[in-house]
């Protein structure tokens, strides 16, 4: 590794300390907002968005976002190294701050786009699709991967396909420490039944210190993403986020060493009142942004009927912003108070 050189500074390297997955589906820009009011300082990442997508669908739907979501990243799905540079354009012009190539994926769809998991079968085509990235835009362009695909596990083959990229001038990876099985798991099997492999990640770090490794897979708190950190740079959670999202508020003090500054679960939803009052006047339906919400009160008193309320409600044409004000006085501050963040 020492004949690459690396020239770009990179402004969000504190942020990717943690991160949030991209998730399909999940983390769409409603999600997004309110996963900021938990935490000033993590990076956020977007659902994939296809290159296709871009260049033949509706940019503004796909890649709008609000400013306060900042710092955010856009991840793509693709191969061409020329519709890979148009869509980064494209993403430097909406005001991401990073850019990120996904080669984790493992759906039959996306294998018949020829991106996604498949793509580790070609590192030089990654190594194409980032250098044209890169000489489109001034934004840091990363890859998330697994650590192999099918029978090919081992850790020389990530590594290999690592070199390789980092070759072509990409300084941070994402290692989602389980290998991706193309044919006969589906995607949502492909995230629990391979075994983690940790210590692939661990290692990667060790034998190229001068690359910014960040690991994904599995993590389910706040705690063990210190851990991980005594071993890599950075750390991304997914489900377990998304599932319980108020374990989030301790990770500015934990992990980013700001001053303790906890808000409540109720301020929290009660912050996110304007900008509902926004979406909904512009159209948006209720239940788009109150979806992301249903885990907030897990495994508190009165979080059932909170969820169930949102649940039989928000989906409603004329719902607005009382359906989620009903919605939280069904848990009592005082009730919530006794379930710190898990």
């Amino acid at each position: 590794m020492t004949d690459i050189t690396f020239k770009r500074p990179d402004p969000i390297t504190n942020a990717r300390k943690l991160s949030i997955a991209p998730m399909m589906d999940w983390t769409d820009r409603f999600d997004r907002y309110f996963l900021r009011l938990l935490s000033r300082n993590m990076l956020l990442y977007t659902e994939m968005v296809t290159t296709g997508a871009l260049l033949h669908g509706d940019v503004e739907r796909h890649l709008e976002f609000d400013r306060a979501e900042h710092p955010v990243a856009c991840q793509l799905g693709g191969h061409n190294p020329g519709d890979l540079a148009h869509a980064a354009k494209l993403v430097k012009k909406y005001g991401y701050d990073e850019v990120n190539l996904n080669v984790g994926c493992p759906s039959d769809r996306v294998q018949n786009g020829r991106f996604g998991a498949c793509l580790m079968a070609e590192p030089d085509t990654v190594a194409n699709a980032v250098k044209s990235m890169q000489d489109a835009v001034d934004l840091p362009v990363t890859v998330k991967h697994r650590i192999g695909i099918d029978d090919n596990d081992h850790y020389d083959y990530m590594r290999n396909f690592v070199e390789t990229v980092a070759k072509a001038g990409c300084e941070h990876f994402i290692v989602h420490a389980r290998v991706a099985i193309l044919q006969g798991l589906s995607p949502k099997e492909n995230r629990d039944i391979p075994p983690l492999k940790y210590d692939f990640a661990y290692r990667l770090k060790q034998e190229f210190p001068e690359l910014h490794i960040s690991i994904n897979g599995g993590i389910q708190t706040i705690e063990d993403s210190i851990e991980h950190l005594n071993h890599v740079d950075g750390v991304m959670i997914g489900r377990a986020a998304y599932n319980n999202p108020y374990m989030l508020v301790e990770a500015d003090h934990k992990i980013f060493g700001d001053p303790v500054d906890i808000p409540s679960r109720h301020d929290v939803l009660r912050q996110m009142y304007p900008y509902v009052e926004k979406e909904l006047s512009r159209g948006t339906p209720l239940i788009q942004i109150t979806r992301h919400l249903l885990g907030v009160f897990a495994g508190i008193p009165g979080g059932r009927k909170y969820r169930r309320h949102l649940s039989e409600n928000a989906y409603k044409k004329e719902s607005g912003l009382e359906v989620l004000e009903t919605a939280l006085g069904f848990v009592s501050e005082e009730a919530a108070a006794l379930h710190p963040a898990a």
